[in-house]
């Protein structure tokens, strides 16, 4: 398997060069006896729109590709095997997966999957996402759980998280950037 960290390290500067912010590095697939290929998901956002549009993604993907392709002709293996690259925008129902998103996000409905259990054995929240607090390295989450009420756990405790599309949600996103779009129809009813 690959090392998320050196992943990171090695994609976060190609991100920021082009301006843009990293949401998540991850990989997925290929099970231990299967013969699917593993993708290695690369999320990143203009942090004027919180979105990349395609030209964004496809020029981030070929500055990807290009950094990994030195370093693994320089001998380094940042992945075994074969994988293909997936670059993309965090969409409206974003991970969250920085400190900053908690804070960012705080008033918005949120589902979140700790490692650890809290608030009376639970380990899969679901509620308003309050915000967080504290040092870096010490960050607290608080959420209004549906079932439990006001719950507080460490950001280290978090498995994942993720915002849920709501009409509040949609309200508060900004607009889809639709430059490099063609054409866009709208369907009539008949």
């Amino acid at each position: 398997m690959a090392d998320i960290a050196r992943l990171t390290q090695v994609i976060e500067p190609e991100v920021t060069a082009l301006g843009f912010d990293l949401v998540r590095v991850r990989i997925f697939g290929k099970s231990e006896v299967g013969d699917d290929e593993l993708a290695l998901q690369v999320m990143a956002e203009n942090p004027k729109t919180g979105q990349l549009v395609l030209d964004d993604c496809v020029q981030l993907s070929h500055r990807i590709s290009d950094r990994m392709d030195a370093l693994e002709e320089a001998g380094e293996v940042l992945v075994d095997g074969a994988y293909r690259l997936e670059v993309s925008s965090p969409g409206i129902d974003r991970p969250l997966t920085r400190p900053k998103d908690y804070a960012d996000w705080a008033g918005h409905e949120a589902r979140i999957n700790l490692t650890e259990p809290v608030a009376g054995n639970r380990k899969a929240l679901h509620g308003d996402l309050i915000g967080i607090e504290g040092d870096p390295g010490s960050e607290v989450v608080t959420l209004e759980d549906r079932k439990s009420g006001r719950v507080s756990f460490p950001l280290t405790n978090i498995h994942s998280a993720r915002l849920v599309l709501t009409d509040k949600l949609i309200a508060a996103t900004r607009p889809l950037d639709t430059s490099g779009a063609d054409e866009i129809f709208e369907e009539q009813e008949d």
